[in-house]
């Protein structure tokens, strides 16, 4: 049985975006980029809005940083391609850069780490782009305009790593999982009348109900 990094090093590459969405909804992630269903609500809208400045791409200096917008990113080793709003190049003292992520994201910060994964995966972009640790980064939200700061550290890397590697087997085998048991995440969900996750629970949901009952039943005969 092929390894994690195996699948990810054989598969072709994914959006590096889609890991926001799988650790939010592993099936979301799915419908978005393998089934290619997509819809926008307020949130997706607003989200455009605010990326269209990044998107435009160029770069330029601001106070001896070297600032970059959309620059195209990838890593073998997760398997993931994709382009990051903002790099910051901060200079060091031994005229080196240390590359510093800037995601762009609506609303405010979240109680999941689905942002903060995406930006880690930036990171080891990064890192393996440039052979330069890439310690920190930031997300910046249009609702508080402020930048919050991310350490990437091994937590954070992990769940990263584990999560490129769990949508890698997804991507790769075509398939769509089933909805998430986190249900509160539903509501928000722009996929959701795509998705109808009370109507594919339900065989899950019967089916689980009749193994219940089958081996109640045999232990009860033996």
């Amino acid at each position: 049985m092929p390894t994690g990094d195996q699948v990810l090093q054989e598969s072709e590459p994914f959006p590096l975006s889609a890991l926001q969405h799988a650790v939010y909804c592993l099936r979301q992630a799915a419908l978005i980029h393998v089934e290619r269903a997509w819809a926008d609500n307020r949130f997706t809208a607003e989200g455009h809005v605010l990326h269209a400045v990044a998107d435009k791409g160029g770069s330029r200096r601001a106070r001896g940083v070297r600032r970059v917008l959309a620059l195209p990113l990838a890593s073998a080793r997760l398997g993931v391609a994709g382009t990051a709003d903002l790099v910051e190049f901060q200079p060091q003292p031994d005229g080196s850069e240390v590359p510093y992520p800037v995601e762009y994201k609506r609303g405010k910060p979240k109680l999941h780490r689905a942002d903060e994964v995406q930006l880690c995966a930036q990171a080891l972009c990064l890192e393996e782009m440039t052979g330069m640790a890439v310690p920190e980064g930031a997300l910046f939200y249009g609702e508080t305009r402020r930048r919050v700061v991310v350490p990437f550290d091994a937590d954070l890397r992990r769940l990263t790593q584990e999560t490129a590697a769990a949508f890698a087997e997804v991507f790769a085998a075509g398939t769509t999982p089933p909805p998430t048991a986190r249900r509160e995440r539903c509501r928000a969900c722009s996929l959701k009348d795509l998705c109808r996750p009370e109507v594919v629970a339900r065989p899950v949901i019967a089916w689980r109900a009749r193994m219940v009952a089958r081996l109640a039943a045999e232990e009860a005969a033996s």
